[in-house]
């Protein structure tokens, strides 16, 4: 047992305490470098502390980030040394690749049919949960499951669902498809239902953070405005159109912010259910598939800087739109 210990473990064991030993090193010296430069003990303190985060900012976060992007213009598989190629990976990914415009295709419509669906959904499921009902408790946090449910088993229970022969939503369906004589819907492999499903899916998560998010933003509407919108005869509509949603504008940009971000970044669930070769594939998928199938590293690189862009641009036109229908209660007009 002792031989196992020391021929499997020590090993790992010794490097993982090497690394320790190195850190509180480094921040004793950052420690003592920074009393010498006469700055407060409460800040060197708080530096010395602080140093593990960055290091690993620098190290797994800065670092990749900052080569993946000069890999993008290299010809690189992992087994030779980055060959420098220019601007070749971005011709060939604009106008060599048949898969690639379709793959943009399919993800910008799945985003723009989910994000706007799962919003609408939560706020839905928030209004649902805010309400004062019996074991509320219980209701929110049975709501709360599935942002914790671990995604790759919830697409593998969609797509026994979806199964065309011997899934549950074909089974129910199968009683009305007979009256009119149609035949159970395939749903991966006919193009015309594929998105739908991934859009369906997609509103299985709505059920989890989002919910509780708009719902910590009605929390936060005051009942002043309620009860001043009830003296002067105000509807349902009229309240809901003009407090709650003013008043939880904030907490929904968040949540749109966030939704087109997950929505283009879509893997596990496009990852676990294969959709018919002609629609192309989500441009997450199209990217591992390049690096990790291929070993086409830099073209892949090259595809997640493309990505990174438009993430980054569609979030720009998010941020310049809100000054026109977010509100905030403090901030003066």
């Amino acid at each position: 047992m002792l031989e196992g210990f020391t021929t499997d473990y020590l090993p790992t064991t010794l490097r993982w305490a090497g690394v320790a030993i190195v850190m509180i090193a480094l921040m004793i010296a950052t420690f003592w470098t920074l009393r010498r430069f006469k700055v407060r003990h409460e800040a060197a303190i708080g530096f010395v502390f602080t140093l593990p985060m960055t290091l690993n900012l620098l190290i797994f976060t800065l670092y990749p980030f900052l080569y993946s992007f000069y890999l993008s213009f290299t010809e690189f598989n992992m087994f030779q040394a980055p060959k420098w190629v220019g601007l070749t990976n971005y011709i060939t990914m604009f106008t060599n690749d048949t898969y690639f415009w379709p793959s943009c295709s399919l993800t910008l419509k799945y985003a723009l049919y989910s994000v706007p669906l799962s919003i609408v959904a939560s706020v839905a499921v928030a209004l649902i949960l805010n309400r004062p009902i019996k074991a509320v408790g219980f209701w929110r946090t049975l709501y709360y499951v599935p942002a914790v449910l671990p995604a790759a088993a919830t697409m593998l229970l969609w797509r026994w669902m979806f199964a065309p022969n011997s899934g549950l939503i074909n089974y129910m369906l199968s009683p009305f498809l007979m009256l009119f004589g149609l035949q159970p819907p395939e749903w991966y492999t006919d193009p015309q239902l594929v998105l739908s499903v991934f859009v369906i899916t997609s509103l299985w998560g709505v059920f989890g953070a989002n919910s509780v998010i708009l719902l910590a933003g009605l929390k936060n509407v005051p009942t002043e405005l309620y009860e001043a919108a009830n003296l002067d005869g105000a509807g349902v509509l009229q309240k809901f159109r003009h407090i709650t949603l003013p008043m939880i504008s904030p907490a929904l940009f968040y949540t749109l912010i966030t939704g087109i971000i997950g929505a283009l970044q879509i893997f596990t669930q496009a990852f676990f259910m294969k959709i018919p070769a002609e629609m192309g594939s989500f441009l997450s998928v199209r990217i591992y598939q390049e690096a990790f199938q291929f070993s086409h590293f830099g073209y892949a690189a090259a595809m997640a800087w493309f990505m990174l862009i438009c993430i980054f641009l569609l979030t720009i036109i998010v941020f310049k739109s809100s000054s026109a229908w977010v509100y905030y209660e403090n901030e003066a007009k």
